[in-house]
């Protein structure tokens, strides 16, 4: 999206925006896009692999030109949904070599990104990441490590992280609207047994890998780790001990990564955050709060709200003199922040691509997604361990 047509869209000059910032303060200008194109590798075609290539499809100066996968019939759903004939490869190793490709989307299973990270790496291409980041403190060190050494651009897959509403909520934080911080509390409920079809049980481990812990963090990497990069990045630290439950105990369908979890991170001065995922209740979906002695800020996927603490009034009053807006409240969320924004998934793509030709480095990088990683890695410990799991002072940034 250009500079201009994001202003007129975002509703700067609108009543709508007005509202919110004459609340909550002034929107920060958005660098546009360059009209030069960067050339993409897809490396894994499953669902996210294709969702990411069928976003390209609509970018401007992005272009996929070459995917590979391991399961053929993946590989080829991922080549047809690209609108730009891709080439095919069975082998990572083989796409790397392709010099037309500048920069690999990494959309594979957990355990073998930071592997592949490196060898992309090796090849002088930028790399997007999947979240989450690596899998194990050594493939971290190593993925972090190697990073530096090199000036490939390295972009983790937070998309969050790159959500003009998210960002826009962080400023707000930042600028004391909740006042000191008490808590988190976060949540992303689901109904459903997360399986993915399999037409053949010879490919149960390669397509189901998020239920097995050799391949897998679980909900706690796929899902759970999102939510916990929002609360460092708003901490600006990393919590200093991790206590946690979980279990198989719906979906008793031999799987070994856990159905629901549950976690409560510890900072240094003494905010807690509680992380919850379950796969057998859907109320409320996903959804961040964070809590503060003055009020209390709720966002979810598209949408933010804010209820100050002590003020029982429903409507804000007249903000513009000529347009007459007004907040809206809603009784159980509080004031609506209106801010119109771009998907996350895209937004992190334009961000990615923007950071290749400026040369610049990624809001979500490799130290955010490390750290975030880690805090998975432990969260993962102190469940199946059964323990409290201090922060690794070990790895080395």
């Amino acid at each position: 999206m250009k500079r201009r047509t994001f202003i007129k869209k975002s509703g700067i000059a609108t009543a709508g925006i007005l509202t919110t910032n004459s609340v909550f303060g002034n929107l920060s200008h958005l660098k546009s896009s360059s009209s030069d194109s960067v050339n993409i590798g897809v490396i894994g075609t499953g669902q996210r692999g294709t969702g990411l290539t069928s976003i390209i499809n609509k970018i401007d100066g992005l272009r996929v030109v070459a995917a590979a996968d391991v399961i053929p019939f993946r590989l080829q759903n991922g080549l047809k949904k690209a609108n730009s004939n891709p080439k095919g490869y069975g082998n990572y190793k083989a796409l790397l070599e392709n010099k037309d490709v500048d920069a690999v989307i990494i959309a594979t299973s957990f355990n073998t990104h930071s592997k592949i990270a490196i060898d992309a790496i090796d090849a002088g291409k930028h790399i997007f990441c999947e979240k989450t980041l690596a899998k194990g403190y050594q493939g971290i060190q190593q993925l972090i490590n190697k990073t530096k050494e090199s000036k490939s651009i390295f972009q983790t897959g937070h998309q969050y992280h790159s959500s003009r509403l998210y960002t826009y909520v962080f400023d707000l934080i930042r600028q004391g609207k909740v006042g000191n911080i008490t808590a988190f509390e976060c949540q992303w409920n689901r109904h459903g047994n997360w399986r993915r079809k399999v037409p053949n049980s010879s490919l149960e481990k390669a397509i189901n890998w998020r239920m097995y812990r050799e391949f897998s963090g679980g909900l706690t990497a796929e899902l759970c780790s999102h939510q916990i990069d929002f609360v460092n990045w708003v901490m600006g630290e990393t919590p200093e001990q991790v206590m946690g439950v979980g279990g198989v105990d719906y979906w008793k369908d031999g799987r070994e990564t856990y159905d629901n979890v549950h976690l409560t991170y510890s900072y240094k001065n003494g905010v807690k955050a509680k992380f919850s995922c379950l796969t057998s209740n859907a109320k409320d979906g996903y959804q961040i709060k964070v809590l503060g002695d003055k009020g209390t800020l709720i966002i979810d996927y598209k949408d933010a709200w804010f209820y100050p603490e002590g003020k029982k009034n429903k409507v804000m009053g007249e903000v513009d003199g000529v347009s007459g807006a007004t907040a809206q409240w809603d009784k159980a969320k509080g004031y609506n922040i209106n801010i119109e924004h771009l998907d996350p998934s895209k937004q992190a793509l334009l961000d990615f691509k923007n950071a290749i030709i400026n040369n610049k480095t990624p809001l979500s990088n490799i130290t955010s997604g490390a750290k975030t990683a880690i805090c998975v890695q432990m969260a993962l410990d102190a469940m199946y361990d059964n323990k409290i799991v201090k922060w690794n002072d070990n790895i080395v940034f």
